[in-house]
């Protein structure tokens, strides 16, 4: 989608302009933007008022935030232009709906539109218009040294920390400095890539296939050299991709766990008892590493003009001979006592990586 509707777009200007992640627009309620982490009213004053004055005509405007409650009829109406046919059938027979959408000039935003108590709601996240650097994020300085290896390489951390950033500017990074066929495999689509020097193909779940499953049985069939999978959500997707890693594919993809060990703890946890050792032995032999992420308030220098931007913190576990046999062995609690101590691999815990950022001055005092 190339665009929005005039009322719509007035919002989404706003939240980029305030610097916020999310815009979150719900029924019954008056806009909110989720900024440095918190969620807050949007703007104010006269600018949002005229953005939503479009949007409940028939309403008085709130004292606390200069606008009235969105209303369903409105909101809804606003949403399903920018859904394509399969997905307003989607919204209309399942309640919710993943897709994407761009903005001239602002760049494009992941949508979730559901139902809710008071009618339609729907939370977008603004995606960049360009992709970053790994030198931009600041990303460990062994991970250009990952993405060279075979296997499957995880990127973890909770909802909202910066994973799909981190893994568009890999794909960047392969798509500049190599002549490989990169397939992607998200739901929906975030940041678009224009192929370099390597061929790339991306493909949106339930738009280009039926599931994760599906299309990384398929991806394994059109000769991939990298396949980036949006999220290991079930155990069909997690038996596909280590397959891929363990025949010679680089795997890249995303768990919300908020620890390396967790990470390795949650995919041997999604199989049945008797799989769990042959499991971890798989996973012990096609993992790479996994880079778990967190955003922190920068440091005034780092900000510049930007007042509420935030930088990412990385911990690190690289698959060295001791983790792949603490992996193989059950013994996940002991990996953060070698990360402590394999800084020579590049590895290092969160509190680690934490306590650097604040020694380099790139995050705000605690």
């Amino acid at each position: 989608m190339s665009s929005t509707a005039s009322p719509l777009n007035a919002l989404l200007h706003l939240a980029v302009a305030q610097h916020a992640s999310d815009l979150h627009l719900s029924a019954g309620l008056p806009p909110m933007a989720r900024v440095l982490g918190a969620l807050i009213p949007l703007g104010s004053g006269a600018a949002l008022a005229d953005a939503t004055t479009s949007l409940q005509p028939h309403t008085s405007p709130s004292p606390q935030t200069s606008t009235a409650p969105l209303t369903h009829k409105a909101l809804l109406a606003l949403l399903t232009p920018l859904m394509d046919a399969p997905a307003q059938a989607r919204f209309a027979q399942g309640h919710e709906v993943d897709f994407a959408f761009a903005v001239e000039g602002l760049g494009r935003f992941r949508a979730n539109a559901f139902m809710q108590q008071h009618g339609c709601g729907a939370v977008l996240r603004h995606i960049p218009q360009h992709t970053p650097t790994l030198d931009a994020l600041q990303t460990p300085r062994v991970l250009p040294e990952l993405l060279k290896q075979v296997g499957l390489l995880l990127v973890t951390g909770p909802t909202g920390s910066g994973k799909s950033t981190t893994l568009a500017a890999m794909v960047q990074h392969l798509n500049t400095t190599t002549q490989q066929h990169i397939v992607t495999l998200e739901d929906p689509i975030e940041f678009v890539h224009t192929s370099a020097q390597c061929v790339i193909t991306q493909r949106e779940m339930g738009t280009h296939s039926h599931s994760f499953a599906h299309a990384l049985r398929a991806a394994l069939r059109e000769d991939p050299d990298v396949i980036l999978v949006g999220e290991l959500r079930d155990l069909d997707t997690i038996r596909l991709a280590l397959t891929a890693a363990e025949t010679g594919h680089l795997v890249l993809a995303s768990l919300h766990t908020r620890s390396a060990a967790a990470s390795v703890d949650r995919i041997v946890d999604v199989f049945d008892a008797h799989e769990k050792a042959l499991v971890r032995t798989q996973l012990s032999e096609a993992l790479i590493g996994v880079i778990t992420q967190t955003l922190c308030p920068a440091a005034p220098q780092q900000t510049g003009a930007a007042p509420s931007a935030r930088c990412a913190v990385f911990e690190t576990l690289v698959a060295t001979t001791a983790i792949r046999n603490l992996i193989r062995e059950g013994k996940t609690a002991q990996m953060q006592s070698a990360q402590q101590t394999g800084a020579a691999h590049g590895m290092q815990t969160m509190a680690q990586a934490l306590q650097e950022a604040r020694a380099n001055g790139r995050m705000a005092p605690a």
